[in-house]
């Protein structure tokens, strides 16, 4: 594993600012997590929860938990999500758009399996292409949101006009987030944690 890493007291600090602040998260809005899931539920015909397998700190697969907001169809079979996914429900472009979708996961950063702020947690697959010093990405929890996730907040758009989706994200996207996650360990600071959420909440 590369040296590049946050250091004992910076990562004491991080997790301490993620639990303190999903216990109050999830305090003040499980009951619109309740509801979402319910409306989800009967939205989709299935659980409202969506759950996945996902890549976390140290390459250590968990479970990540979203609000559902599509519905399987058979002929299409891509983890790649663009604008315009004929899966996604008129629901579930709500709450995608409102990011209520992405609450569940407050009780991934209270467990410890996740952190506000961090590299988004990416299916098998993907953290076997890091090589190298890349690997250092996987030395921090992965985040709900994140300087990668913000500069590509519009990735579904993005992708929606590429003629493979599939392979632009691959081969662009995916090593630019990768540089820019490095970035931020390099440059950690609770202050920018805290500037990278009210980005996301307020944007």
């Amino acid at each position: 594993m590369s040296e590049l890493r946050l250091t004992r007291p910076q990562a004491f600090i991080k997790r301490s600012f993620d639990f303190l602040g999903a216990a109050v998260g999830l305090a003040l809005v499980w009951w619109l997590i309740l509801i979402a899931w319910l409306a989800a539920s009967l939205d989709t015909r299935s659980n409202g929860f969506f759950i996945q397998k996902r890549v976390g700190r140290n390459g250590r697969n968990f479970r990540v938990v979203k609000i559902k907001t599509m519905r399987p169809i058979a002929s299409f079979d891509t983890t790649v999500t663009s604008r315009g996914d004929p899966r996604i429900t008129p629901l579930g472009a709500f709450f995608r758009r409102t990011k209520i979708d992405e609450l569940p996961q407050l009780w991934n950063v209270f467990i410890g399996q996740m952190s506000f702020v961090g590299p988004r947690p990416d299916v098998p697959g993907y953290a076997d292409l890091l090589q190298g010093d890349e690997r250092a990405m996987l030395s921090i929890r992965p985040g709900i949101t994140g300087p990668a996730t913000l500069k590509y907040r519009h990735e579904e758009e993005l992708l929606a006009n590429q003629e493979d989706p599939e392979a632009f994200n691959r081969e662009v996207i995916w090593p630019d987030k990768v540089q820019i996650n490095l970035d931020y360990i390099r440059n950690w600071s609770l202050k920018r944690d805290i500037q990278y959420i009210l980005d996301t909440v307020f944007h």
